[in-house]
């Protein structure tokens, strides 16, 4: 990497951000070619971000619960950061000048800053998938209005994003799962799992929902549709398979046969210090890849009895962008219930799939969601009509029976 660059981080306290402020620091060792940080943003979390701040030393350290800004000023009192808080105070810290701005708030509630950093001219590195789902066409087409980039963060995006080339010639693309913690389980097992069992994923350290995605594949179905956004291709060509080491993260298939695959061990911070430094490489300290004592790389179909998001997505794919922000929407609600004891871990799949029928045989899969207030709408539409399917659902579990 040449030069100092700005960064902006949109949810400094998760998994996601907390990797990014690591490689930052392992950057910034490099006093000429590290990176200045213009504003770190958190949920709820006053200590943990205002000790990220007093560490990176931001313009601004906003917290998105306003209950906790009389904490996070206390905390940062005379340290020359500003304090701020609520919603409309981390759409502003999107907006700030910034080389790149990291969107790393997880589920719907990321999509606003995204879009306002967007508008706001910064370049995105975009690790928020969900907001894509909602918003990809809306982000994308303010992007290209504003003249700014929008980077993967996902590990299977970018891989595939350093695969592409110029992308011509282009004939499919393939992403990788892990299978997550119950590749091997059997439906029994599954429906009887606990919210600690979904959430101990084999490869990745990820947060609670994102790790809940992963043991449901729902993670993989939003990166499928993710990848259909971002790189402008249609659904029918991208496939998904298990990949139980998570070494290789995506595949670029190519019209005269040939194939060009990403691999790399499974940390985060790699696909983080790409879209953070691209089109130059920032060193980062992960464990280098060994493929001798690896010794071989196993694929295997997708077991869609088990998992069926994947096709779940594709069924919302076709049915537009309402049906994916739909989707998405009804997942978050499920993944919440499951956490909270209020429903099975196989019930989550069958919520989605349950509300994701509905709004298909109904009159609204029209929708454009060329507006925030079109996806809030389409949001409190999906997350309503989940909470309708849960109170069917005995909070241990479904059994064999199937909802509609």
């Amino acid at each position: 990497m040449t030069g100092r660059r700005s960064v902006s981080i949109m949810g400094s306290t998760g998994s996601i951000g907390c990797s990014a402020l690591d490689v930052i620091r392992q950057a910034n060792k490099d006093d000429d070619n590290g990176f200045d940080v213009v504003a770190l943003t958190a949920g709820s979390s006053a200590e943990k971000l205002a000790a990220q701040a007093l560490e990176f030393r931001p313009q601004v350290a906003v917290i998105a619960d306003e209950r906790q800004l009389p904490d996070l000023r206390a905390r940062l009192e005379g340290s020359g950061i500003e304090a701020a808080g609520g919603p409309k105070a981390v759409v502003e810290a999107a907006t700030r000048p910034a080389g790149r701005v990291l969107a790393a708030i997880v589920g719907a509630a990321g999509l606003e800053s995204t879009l306002a950093a967007v508008q706001a001219g910064n370049d995105v590195a975009i690790a928020n998938k969900e907001s894509v789902v909602c918003g990809g066409r809306l982000i994308l087409e303010e992007a290209k209005k504003a003249g700014v980039r929008v980077l993967p963060v996902d590990s299977e995006h970018s891989a595939i994003h350093q695969c592409l080339g110029d992308g011509r010639q282009l004939e499919r693309l393939t992403i990788t799962a892990s299978g997550g913690p119950f590749r091997t389980a059997t439906l029994e097992e599954m429906r009887r799992a606990t919210p600690a069992e979904a959430a101990a994923h084999p490869n990745w350290s990820m947060g609670i929902k994102n790790s809940i995605d992963s043991a449901t594949l729902m993670n993989k179905a939003l990166e499928f549709i993710e990848a259909a956004y971002l790189f402008d291709v249609p659904a029918s060509v991208i496939d998904v398979i298990i990949h139980k080491q998570s070494i290789i993260h995506g595949m670029a298939h190519f019209t005269d046969g040939s194939v060009i695959a990403q691999l790399g061990a499974p940390d985060m911070r790699t696909p983080i210090a790409y879209a953070l430094g691209w089109p130059d490489r920032v060193p980062t300290l992960v464990e280098r890849l060994d493929l001798v004592r690896l010794g071989q790389l196993d694929f295997e179909a997708i077991d869609v009895e088990k998992f069926p998001a994947i096709q779940l997505a594709r069924e919302a794919i076709a049915g537009g962008p309402a049906a994916t922000t739909v989707l998405n929407c009804a997942n978050e609600s499920a993944v919440s219930a499951f956490i909270a004891g209020h429903c099975g871990f196989l019930d989550i799949s069958l919520v989605v799939k349950e509300v994701l029928s509905r709004f298909l045989s109904g009159n609204m899969s029209g929708m454009a969601c060329n507006s925030l207030e079109e996806i809030g709408f389409l949001d409190r539409y999906a997350r309503n009509a989940a909470e309708d399917v849960l109170k069917r659902v005995p909070g241990g579990g479904v059994e064999d029976r199937t909802l509609g």
